[in-house]
């Protein structure tokens, strides 16, 4: 299992960090040691000081997929959950100023937090999702997948013309505005529709 990470999704997102609108998705991995069940805690690495929490929907892939084309791509997802891309924003923007990958910023352990998944039939409309990230009981983070620059779909046919797409397989498909730093201590809910999806503390 990989996960496939959608930088700039929401343009709100990337004019807040100073960054053009992207043309074509802009992605990212992390590794599976990266995934966070089970609504575990969170512990603050000691290698930053400056971790932000993201939060996106997140889409599982049903089966094998390579070259997607547009028209088939809705059946190659069957599960929508939330999730929580941790980013180490001092070392992520160490490696910007020099041109580096991001992976020590976004791909360590625990940097996604992803809640239990449901089938994507349980919603009325993929792209009218409301969602949010509650820190300490404030709502800090809200988006609605009506804004995605590009679609789930977009997102699959892109992908898979370079990246082979895998059955459990997790696309995080981009933060809206509002990211923000988190703190020992912080208890952190997301929401999709009212409807909680994860609880965690920052240990």
């Amino acid at each position: 299992m990989k996960i496939i990470a959608i930088g700039r999704n929401y343009a709100e997102h990337a004019k807040e960090l100073d960054n053009p609108v992207p043309e074509k998705p802009v992605i990212f991995l992390k590794p599976d040691t990266a995934v966070l069940k089970d609504n575990r805690d969170f512990y603050y690495p000691d290698f930053s000081k400056n971790i932000h929490h993201e939060v996106e929907v997140v889409i599982r892939i049903c089966k094998e997929g390579k070259h997607i084309g547009a028209k088939f791509a809705h059946a190659y997802y069957d599960a929508i959950g939330l999730g929580i891309d941790f980013t180490a924003r001092d070392i992520q923007q160490l490696h910007k100023e020099k041109s580096l990958p991001w992976e020590l910023a976004k791909a360590f352990d625990g940097s996604a937090p992803v809640s239990a998944l449901l089938s994507k039939e349980t919603f009325a409309d993929v792209y009218n999702l409301g969602f949010r990230l509650d820190k300490n009981g404030k709502t800090v983070q809200t988006g609605n997948t009506a804004g995605l620059i590009f679609s789930f779909e977009d997102i699959l046919v892109f992908v898979s013309q370079y990246i082979t797409l895998r059955k459990g397989d997790l696309i995080f498909t981009g933060t809206p505005a509002g990211v923000g730093p988190v703190a020992i201590g912080d208890h952190l809910e997301g929401f999709i529709n009212d409807q909680r999806m994860f609880h965690f503390y920052v240990k």
